[in-house]
């Protein structure tokens, strides 16, 4: 699903060039459950906007879905983007001016789909992740892991094939942060490919790969040790 070779990234600093990937090589099966790990300016986040289609800067080949990206203007990436990829971030992006089911709207808006279609898909999720009763309030009216059920929600509303999270749970508590993550897990044994950030070994554990970067580079790539609570 995903081939990357050489990708590398560097940004100007007032002490010269400073290196933010260096020379990665990877490769992610459709249907698996990646996470990335390392300490904090590793690459982690870097890697991941790129994987997304986020970030333009960057030096390499990356293939997706047979899609040969490195050679594809912003455009097209951005309509790869759209079609294939879900996102979830640590501090939810939702829009504080749309209600919960707008919310969900908005990423479906901005594909060619027709609106009686899009009310239908947005309303199998709300029923799906059982907030229906939350469609018509705000973000400010939701807990902090109610927003963040919106934002996967939200992410899966156009059945992507790949989810693209970034610190899901880093703030929620703990009861909150395994219902995302067991929520997670569910989507991936439905077969969504899964790639999230994370510092958590707990999280980390719901997953079958766990890629270790640090200065940029990767340094280690195994599966996880499973423990009683996610086994």
């Amino acid at each position: 699903m995903i081939q990357l070779r050489n990708i590398e990234k560097t940004i100007k600093s007032p002490a010269g060039t400073m290196w933010l990937l260096r020379r990665i090589n990877l490769n992610v099966r459709e249907g698996e459950f990646v996470t990335i790990m390392g300490p904090s300016g590793a690459g982690k986040t870097t890697l991941l906007s790129i994987v997304g289609m986020l970030d333009d800067g960057w030096a390499g080949e990356y293939v997706f879905t047979d899609q040969v990206v490195h050679k594809l203007d912003r455009k097209k990436r951005a309509e790869l983007n759209r079609r294939y990829i879900g996102f979830v971030f640590q501090s939810y992006h939702l829009l504080d001016n749309l209600t919960v089911q707008e919310n969900i709207d908005v990423p479906l808006s901005y594909r060619d789909i027709p609106r009686t279609q899009r009310a239908s898909m947005v309303a199998d999720i709300l029923d799906r992740f059982q907030i229906v009763g939350k469609k018509d309030l705000y973000p400010n009216q939701l807990s902090g892991g109610q927003q963040q059920l919106v934002g996967v929600a939200r992410a899966v509303a156009g059945n992507p094939k790949l989810i693209l999270a970034d610190e899901p749970t880093g703030n929620l508590h703990s009861a909150q942060a395994k219902e995302i993550m067991e929520l997670f897990r569910r989507l991936n044994e439905q077969g969504t490919t899964i790639i999230q950030v994370t510092h958590s070994e707990a999280n980390a554990a719901y997953g079958n790969r766990i890629i270790q970067l640090k200065d940029g580079w990767v340094v280690d790539d195994s599966a996880p040790v499973k423990d009683s609570a996610t086994a």
